[in-house]
């Protein structure tokens, strides 16, 4: 007998999230992840969670940051002009070393945009958006059964680095729908339970918890920031993940994550029917990058085309990667509208000659 169910995207990363063992959601509503509020809103009281409305996003990541300083399982959502209300107090969560899970159904931009679904907001969660020298682990999933494996998988990594953790979809993951089997993902990493640094552990053995970001001696904040470094390198050795799809006998590759790697892979078969070779790497961890996988390309590659639902992001890390052995070109759509099979099939042809 199955255990697949016909769930829509946002309400699918809220139960993902709640048999992940998440306790706590705050935020505030925005369109498209409006259904995951309303989701966890009826859900979390039956499980002895407490979901809470806060008045602004602004409050909502603060109200987190209170609730991961107790060592629980914590989610906050929202849609780009909401993570950047966010942004602060993002930056705090990441200097006290505290876990969350953040999930951004990305809208186009910038400004208030449009509802419709962008995956604009790429320099914002890989490359600080909020102030300080922070990383953000980055996971961007490709299908709705990907993404409830990566949420549960988040809380894990989030626990383990003591670092927040994003959900990078899209407005198009957010409202489709599809067939899920919630699986229980739990990642083989040492995490500490109980949280000796929480809240509640130290005030029941009558022991002071301090958790701050406030460092006003210069030699502290640099040897703090340091650790904070330490720690992303580890990460950029153990967290990298991809997908990678035909690359081996590849004349062109196709760089894309999320919804516009769903589409490129039917662009790609029907031109590989056609007798044309073109691959495709799909990063799966945006922060940190598969920079390795561009960067090994087989001596057969003589193209990289990048293909976003933005104005041209994400192809500034494949270019780091790719380090200039081959060209790399870009086609995308900025408008709140995905680039179509048709679309990416042409642009891979005029690469090919």
């Amino acid at each position: 007998m199955s255990n697949r169910v016909l769930m829509k995207g946002n309400e699918a990363f809220a139960e993902a999230a709640v048999q992940a063992g998440c306790k706590y959601f705050f935020g505030y509503p925005i369109t498209p992840q409006n259904e995951i509020p309303e989701y966890m809103s009826k859900r979390l009281p039956e499980v002895g969670g407490v979901y809470l409305q806060a008045e602004s996003e602004v409050a909502g990541i603060n109200m987190i940051f209170g609730a991961a300083g107790t060592g629980f399982r914590t989610l906050i959502s929202s849609s780009s002009p909401g993570i950047s209300l966010m942004s602060e107090g993002i930056s705090y969560i990441t200097a006290a070393e505290l876990p969350c899970v953040i999930i951004n159904v990305m809208r186009g931009g910038p400004g208030l945009g449009g509802i419709l679904p962008a995956q604009s907001d790429y320099f914002q969660a890989t490359k600080g958006g909020g102030h300080g020298d922070y990383r953000l682990l980055t996971l961007a999933p490709g299908t709705l059964q990907e993404a409830t494996e990566f949420i549960m998988m988040a809380f894990d990594l989030a626990e383990y680095y003591r670092n927040p953790v994003m959900i990078l979809a899209d407005g198009f993951m957010g409202q489709m729908m599809e067939a899920i089997e919630f699986k229980k993902v739990k990642l083989n990493y040492d995490i500490p339970d109980p949280k000796e640094w929480a809240i509640g552990y130290m005030a029941e053995r009558g022991k002071r918890a301090l958790i701050k970001s406030l460092s006003l001696d210069p030699e502290m904040l640099e040897k703090h920031n340091q650790k904070l470094q330490e720690k992303y390198r580890r990460m950029e050795e153990k967290e990298v993940r991809y997908e990678s799809v035909g690359v081996e006998d590849a004349d062109v590759v196709i760089a894309a994550y999320g919804t516009t790697a769903r589409i490129a892979k039917s662009s790609i078969k029907k031109l590989r029917d056609q007798g044309m070779k073109v691959g495709l790497i799909r990063p799966q961890s945006l922060y940190p990058f598969p920079y390795k996988p561009f960067n090994d390309l087989p001596d057969g590659v003589k193209h990289v085309l990048v293909v976003e639902m933005s104005c041209g992001q994400m192809i500034e890390d494949v270019k780091l990667g790719v380090q200039g052995k081959v060209p790399v070109s870009f086609y995308g759509r900025c408008g709140g509208m995905a680039p179509s099979v048709e679309e990416i099939e042409e642009a891979a042809k005029k690469l090919l000659g």
